[in-house]
């Protein structure tokens, strides 16, 4: 697996599992974790709004792999900003998953006014040694700029929608700029984005003899973006992690 590294020195797979609305049951997000962990996945991607910490924490320590040899990302939820519940949130974010340290620890959304506030919070984490990095998700340049006019550590990550039809060009190369780097989310677009039809991908696809969706993982991640495609399903799971032989 190609790895990035980090701000801080930390590495990163450069590809990982998105679980958003992975299973409509714990155990259909648990089978989920398994099998993408058997087909070689060391990067697991969840968020305390997407109400699966448990059993994706609960499929990892079932694996029979070693915690340190799993790069695990969870993330804040915009409500507990607004509560001034942030520490409580991350330490209940551990709780579900069963562990004492998350490896990303990221803010899920900017929540207007609190912005800096919310990062202040977020460093306090990063000092108890509980998370091996920090950043944030969704955030654009501006509330990027807010964070570092005020910040002692530079976010590590930022997470956001990104593939063909949205190149985020703007943000990303200012994430570049900063030591930021940039991770993908719905790379593959969606049902609303249909990008695995699209013909330009399919005559790529045809050169390369791979599948549409392998091309376009690839694609971000020679752009130097991590990528979290999220698939249920072993066969494909299987199909998204095999793009490093092209």
């Amino acid at each position: 697996m190609k790895t990035f590294t980090l701000n801080n020195g930390v590495s990163i797979p450069a590809l990982g599992l998105g679980t958003y609305k992975m299973g409509k049951t714990d155990k259909e997000v648990y089978d989920s974790v398994r099998t993408a962990l058997d087909a070689g996945y060391r990067h697991i991607d969840t968020a305390a709004f997407y109400k699966n910490e448990t059993p994706i924490g609960k499929a990892i320590r079932d694996s029979g792999i070693a915690r340190e040899d799993i790069f695990v990302t969870t993330k804040l939820w915009g409500t507990d900003v607004l509560s001034e519940n942030i520490v409580g949130a991350f330490e209940g974010s551990l709780r579900n998953l069963g562990f004492d340290y998350v490896d990303l620890y990221l803010v899920h959304w900017p929540v207007r006014g609190k912005v800096v506030l919310t990062w202040m919070e977020m460093e306090k984490i990063y000092a108890s040694g509980k998370t091996r990095a920090i950043g944030v998700s969704n955030h654009i340049v501006h509330h990027l700029e807010e964070i570092l006019q005020h910040s002692s550590v530079v976010p590590a990550i930022n997470q956001m929608e990104l593939h063909p039809y949205l190149s985020q060009t703007e943000v990303v190369d200012y994430c570049k700029q900063k030591g930021i780097i940039p991770e993908a989310w719905s790379s593959l677009g969606s049902t609303k984005i249909p990008l695995l039809e699209n013909e330009v991908l399919k005559d790529i696809a045809g050169k390369y003899g791979k599948s549409v969706a392998q091309i376009i993982l690839r694609w971000n991640i020679e752009r130097k973006i991590v990528v979290i495609p999220k698939s249920a399903h072993a066969d494909r799971q299987k199909e998204n992690i095999d793009i490093f032989d092209f």
